[in-house]
Formats: C-alpha cells, sequence, structure tokens
C-alpha cells in the first residue's frame, strides 16, 4: 500500500491531477474523509452541518474520480473541539489557560442525575462575561466548518508487483512496502462549494509607543517604547532631553537620560488584554541634570567627562495601573522607588561667572519616579474592544 499523509495546501484541480497521475501505477483503495463545524448554534443543526459538508466532499469526489462508494471513508466530527484547542493553544488570546483547562477538563455535556446541569460550550461563552467566545468567533471559528481529505491510500497494480517479485532474489524474504509521503490535500467548504485554502493566521504582535505626561509638562520632551514578551511580561525603556538655558538670567533646566525596566502584569483586565492592569516592574535609570534659577545652582554628573562617566545611576521597584481610554490608546500610572547616586555639585552665579561651592557623592533613598502616560498601542490585535476600559 501507499499511504499519503501530512500536511499541504493544494489547488483542487492539482488534486486531481496527481490522483490520475499516481492511478496510472496504482489502484486507489482508500479516501478518508473528514468534516466538521464550529462550536457557535444549536448542537444538532452543527452536527446536521458537518454531515453534509462531509457528503458534499464525498460526492464531488466521486463523480470526478469514478472510484466505487466503498473506496470512501467518510468521518464526520460535528463540532471540532479538538482544532478549536490547538487553535487555541497556538495563539496569544485573553484567558487562553483557562479556556484551555475548559476545554480539557469539562465534557461536552455535564450531567447529574440524568439532567444536563452545565456544557463546555456554556463556560466557555461565559467566560470573561463573553469576551473570550466574541473573540474566538471572530478569529477560529471560519477555521472549523471546513471539509478535508485526510489520507488516501494506494495499492500497486498487478504489474508493478510482477516486476518488484521478479527482481528479489529468491533467499530474500519479500514484506509489503509501505511509502509515506508528506502530503495531504485540504479542501475547505463553508457554503456547501468544495475549494481550497489555508489561511494563514499571524500570531498577535503587541507594543507600545508612550510620553510621560508630567515630563511634558515640565518642558521635559520624552518617549518611552514597550514590547510583549508573551506571559504577561514586557520589556521597555524611555529617554528624556531638555536643554533649555538662560545666561544672562542664570537660568538653567537641563535634563537628558533614560531608564529601562521589565515589567509583570497581573489581575483582571492583564488576563484579558496585554499590556492592560495592574503591574510591577524593576527598573534602572542614567541620568544628568542642572537646574538653576538665579540663585544656587545643582549639577548631577561630573562636568567634561563622557556621559556613561558623569552620568548619575538608579535602580528601583514600580508598582503601576494601564487604564484603557480608547480603542489604541491607555494611560499608564506609575510611581517607583530606590536608589539614585552620584557627584552632584552646588555653584553659585556670579556676574557672568559660576563659583563652585562644594562637590560630593549623593546617595538618594526614596521615589525616583512618576509617571503619567500616555500609551498609543501597536500591533496585530493589539487594541481595546471600547473606550473606557468597557472591553
Amino acid at each position: 500500500m501507499i499511504s499519503l499523509i501530512g500536511i499541504m495546501a493544494c489547488g483542487l484541480i492539482l488534486f486531481l491531477n496527481q490522483l490520475s497521475s499516481l492511478q496510472e501505477y496504482a489502484v486507489l483503495r482508500r479516501v478518508r474523509l473528514c468534516a466538521g463545524a464550529s462550536p457557535e448554534g444549536n448542537t444538532s443543526l452543527n452536527k446536521n452541518l458537518s454531515d453534509a459538508r462531509c457528503q458534499a466532499l464525498h460526492s464531488y469526489l466521486q463523480k470526478r474520480l469514478s472510484l466505487p462508494d466503498s473506496v470512501f471513508v467518510p468521518f464526520s466530527l460535528g463540532e471540532d473541539w479538538e482544532e478549536l484547542g490547538t487553535l487555541i493553544e497556538q495563539s496569544a488570546m485573553p484567558y487562553r489557560e483557562e479556556a484551555l483547562r475548559i476545554l480539557h477538563e469539562t465534557p461536552v455535556w455535564v450531567i447529574k442525575n440524568k439532567v444536563v446541569v452545565d456544557s463546555r460550550k456554556r463556560q466557555l461563552m461565559m467566560l470573561d462575561g463573553g469576551r473570550v467566545w466574541s473573540y474566538m468567533v471572530e478569529r477560529f471559528f471560519s477555521e472549523l466548518r471546513n471539509s478535508s481529505v485526510i489520507e488516501c491510500q494506494f495499492e500497486s497494480v498487478a504489474i508493478e508487483q510482477q516486476r518488484i517479485v521478479d527482481e528479489v532474489p529468491e533467499n530474500v524474504q519479500q514484506k509489503d512496502t509501505i511509502i509515506r509521503a508528506d502530503t495531504v490535500f485540504v479542501l475547505r467548504d463553508t457554503t456547501k462549494t468544495v475549494y481550497s485554502s489555508i489561511a494563514n493566521h499571524p500570531y498577535p504582535f503587541y507594543m507600545a509607543i508612550k510620553t510621560n505626561l508630567l515630563y511634558d509638562a515640565l518642558l521635559v520632551p520624552n518617549i518611552g517604547i514597550e514590547f510583549y514578551l508573551g506571559k504577561r511580561w514586557s520589556v521597555s525603556g524611555n529617554w528624556m532631553y531638555a536643554w533649555w538655558k538662560n545666561d544672562k538670567r542664570h537660568r538653567y533646566w537641563r535634563l537628558y537620560g533614560g531608564e529601562i525596566g521589565l515589567r509583570k502584569y497581573f489581575g483582571h483586565r492583564a488576563s484579558s488584554k496585554p499590556l492592560t492592569g495592574h503591574h510591577v516592574a524593576v527598573y534602572g535609570q542614567m541620568l544628568i541634570y542642572d537646574f538653576e534659577m538665579g540663585g544656587r545652582g545643582y549639577m548631577g554628573g561630573r562636568p567634561g567627562c563622557s556621559l556613561w562617566e558623569k552620568a548619575n545611576y538608579g535602580a528601583g521597584i514600580e508598582y503601576g495601573y494601564s487604564l484603557p481610554v480608547g480603542r489604541r490608546l491607555n494611560l499608564d500610572f506609575a510611581m517607583g522607588a530606590g536608589y539614585l547616586g552620584g557627584m552632584c555639585y552646588e555653584y553659585v552665579p556670579a556676574d557672568e561667572y559660576y563659583v563652585w561651592e562644594k562637590a560630593k557623592t549623593r546617595h538618594w533613598f526614596g521615589p525616583t519616579k512618576a509617571e503619567i502616560s500616555l500609551v498609543w498601542l501597536l500591533g496585530r490585535g493589539n487594541y481595546n474592544e471600547k473606550k473606557g476600559g468597557k472591553q
């Protein structure tokens, strides 16, 4: 027997042509057909739809291949829970683990004292107030409405079998040979019309660009970026730069530096939507500053050195909350505390000169970060369902 097994998309014409070419050397003995339906709606109706898709593919192939009915082995899945589980497992959907647990642990029907008291479908529909079910309807269910050829088996014709027998030495015991090839012809059917298709489902990608509105209000332009790593983890970085001065009035407002952090999101919103909800983080900072408003001035960092040599450095722990306010906008509130240290110089302006008074190494323990950031969500699937966070 020659068995064709595997995964491959193929146009219907190419599929039939390949079968015809193979039939020159072998006889098609078995064609396994499979069909399924998505789980929304009535269970009995879904089973009938699955049966109809399987029968439609059966009739279509039988008519064009002129094969006896006994060659075809139809298998109607009804509601295709197994394929739904595969699609969920390969995705980054909200409440992914909870949905998989329901699929694996909850029977299709939960029966107690011969009465149906619950079901797998009901639990999935109730998950996160129905939002998980809506997510699956939009992204997964169309892939479950299909029919396909999952296996074709051929038997070598008598001439070929005789040629092989003649070539085998008498002292060698002949065994059956099974050849497997990585080929399956997948045929989709959603409207009782059979056609070929493979859907391309790119994985979701989540990132955000942000600006701290508190720094903006203090005339410190800044920009940040955050990437979602999966499993509610993200990495972020930001940079700020302000270089305002008025030498005649001896006024300086200089600040530049950056930060990098690692976040862990948690809570109900974080389960429903990446980069949203409560989070804790660890972060590291590097900054240089020079503040003076006509009187005593304070400069953080060593004058005249390179950025890495003269900056002040810090690290801390952060807690925050990211709240949806638009389809692709969040407000991110955060406070951080930790250590900030480095060289600090105090000076006073004297006419057109500046006089250093003292230099010291500063060690600061306490609040080192305050953030109210406007966040722009970017990437595939990275949007809020409704404004104001009502997802």
